[in-house]
């Protein structure tokens, strides 16, 4: 039987929103990818050259700091991990999470909130940088979907 977990990152809310309703949807547990030093509006603010968000997102190696991780991952074998495209790909704290947990093994979806970017080049980059992970499949979900949308991706 396949035990499923909703991870996520969620710096203003909405993410977390979606989250919630995939975990509810999919009757599963979720886990909030938090970050140590929270995000301010400013540090989001992606036409300042100077804002944290654009520092962390030019530079490749930029892993910020993540309050926890997940203490039972081996209990679960699909993973469904959802986060803002940023830059239109995954916030590097995305990276943190998953050099953080060990998700080998397990079968990873994706879902990201974007107001019109796609999910394909977030998913894509994971899948690039971490090829020893099995990423099944991704989706963009506005919060506005139908019950019956998510279940069928989910299924």
């Amino acid at each position: 039987m396949k035990k499923i977990l909703v991870c996520y990152f969620s710096a203003t809310g909405k993410t977390k929103k979606v989250a919630q309703k995939v975990a509810e949807i999919a009757d599963c547990e979720s886990f909030e990818i938090e970050p140590v030093l929270k995000y301010t509006k400013e540090d989001l603010d992606w036409t300042d050259k100077n804002s944290r968000s654009t520092k962390e997102m030019e530079d490749k190696l930029s892993r910020p700091e993540i309050v926890n991780k997940v203490d039972n991952i081996d209990d679960y074998n699909t993973i469904i991990l959802g986060f803002p495209v940023w830059w239109y790909t995954a916030p590097t704290i995305i990276n943190t999470f998953i050099e953080q947990n060990n998700l080998k093994n397990k079968d990873i979806y994706v879902f990201v909130t974007s107001g019109s970017s796609s999910y394909e080049s977030s998913f894509n980059d994971l899948k690039t940088t971490y090829g020893d992970l099995n990423f099944v499949s991704g989706i963009r979900l506005t919060g506005l979907e139908s019950v019956d949308d998510i279940v069928k991706w989910i299924k």
